[in-house]
C-alpha cells in the first residue's frame, strides 16, 4: 500500500494526471493589487493565469450553493473548486470580479460588514452596499456571505472572536461574551440580507482561528456553513462548521504549484490510513 501511493505521488507529480471526485479544493483568496505587496495580495494577472491554468487541467468552477449541496449529500462534477475571498476588499470589485464574470467562474467573497457602512476608511478600502448590489444583479454566481460584523481584529495578539475582552477595566463574563459573538453575527446577516437574494449562512473565521464554544454560538445565530484555514479538501463527512480551505492568494504561488498543490491534499484525503 505505502509504495502503490509512492507511484500515485509520482505520477500527479510528473504528469498531474489524478482526476479526484467525491471532493472540492475551496481556494481562499485575499487582496488583489499592481502595486501593493504582502503575503495575501496577487496581482490580478497572477489571479486571471491561476484560474485559466486550473480551467485548462480539467477543473471544473462551483458555486457556494453547490458546494452547500455536495455537503448535505448532492454530487458535485470531477476536480471541483469553490473560490473564496475573504474580508471584502473593493479590490474583489475593481479586479476579482472583471476577471470572474469574464471567465464565467463563480465565487463568495466574506465581507466584514462594518466596513459597509463607510468603506473608505479601512485600512484597505472595502466594497459598498451599492458595489455589492450591482454584482448581485448583474450575475448569478457571486455569492457574499459573513465574516463577522466588527470582530476581524485582534486584542493582544489574539481574535476578539476566540477572546475575552476587558471592559471598564473589568474581565468579560462568559455571558457577556456569548452576547458579543451573537450580536456580532446577527448584525453581520442582517447587513448582507437585504443586498443580494441569496440566504445568509456561511461565514468565514476571522484569521481562521475559532473554538467549540465561538463556533456554536455563531451556529445559534443561523450560520450553517463555517469556513477554516486548514489546508486539505473538503469531502462530505466533514463538520460543516469546520470547512478547509486551501490558501491560493500568496504571490509565491504559482499556477503550476497551485495544481500540484491541490493534487496532493486530494491523493492525501483519497488514500487509506496505513499502520507501519
Amino acid at each position: 500500500m505505502i509504495f502503490a501511493s509512492f507511484l500515485l505521488l509520482f505520477s500527479v507529480h510528473k504528469w498531474g494526471s489524478y482526476t479526484y471526485k467525491d471532493q472540492v479544493a475551496v481556494l481562499a483568496y485575499h487582496h488583489l493589487s499592481h502595486d501593493e505587496q504582502s503575503n495575501v495580495t496577487i496581482t490580478p494577472q497572477l489571479f486571471r493565469e491561476q484560474l485559466s491554468f486550473l480551467r485548462q487541467k480539467g477543473y471544473e468552477f462551483i458555486t457556494l450553493e453547490q458546494f452547500k449541496q455536495f455537503i448535505d449529500g448532492a454530487s458535485v462534477p470531477k476536480k471541483a473548486v469553490l473560490i473564496t475571498f475573504d474580508d471584502g476588499y473593493e479590490s474583489f470589485y475593481t479586479h476579482g470580479y472583471p476577471v470572474l464574470k469574464e471567465m464565467g467562474i463563480p465565487a463568495v467573497n466574506f465581507v466584514v460588514t462594518k466596513d459597509l457602512h463607510d468603506p473608505k476608511t479601512s485600512p484597505l478600502p472595502s466594497m459598498s452596499n451599492e458595489e455589492i448590489r450591482q454584482m448581485a444583479v448583474e450575475t448569478d454566481g457571486i455569492d457574499f456571505q459573513c465574516h463577522s460584523h466588527d470582530m476581524h481584529a485582534k486584542i493582544n495578539g489574539n481574535p476578539l472572536l476566540t477572546s475575552l475582552l476587558h471592559i471598564n477595566g473589568n474581565p468579560e463574563s462568559p455571558e457577556e461574551y456569548r452576547q458579543r459573538v451573537l450580536k456580532d453575527t446577527n448584525f453581520c446577516i442582517s447587513n448582507l440580507h437585504g443586498l443580494h437574494s441569496e440566504k445568509v449562512d456561511a461565514y468565514a473565521y476571522p484569521y481562521g482561528m475559532y473554538h467549540q464554544e465561538a463556533s456554536e454560538l455563531i451556529r445559534q445565530s443561523g450560520i450553517e456553513y463555517a469556513f477554516t484555514v486548514v489546508s486539505r479538501m473538503a469531502v462530505r463527512h466533514d463538520d460543516r462548521m469546520q470547512i478547509p480551505r486551501i490558501n491560493a492568494g500568496n504571490p509565491s504561488i504559482t499556477p503550476e504549484s497551485l495544481h500540484q498543490t491541490i493534487m496532493r491534499r486530494a491523493i492525501a484525503r483519497k488514500l487509506p490510513v496505513t499502520k507501519l
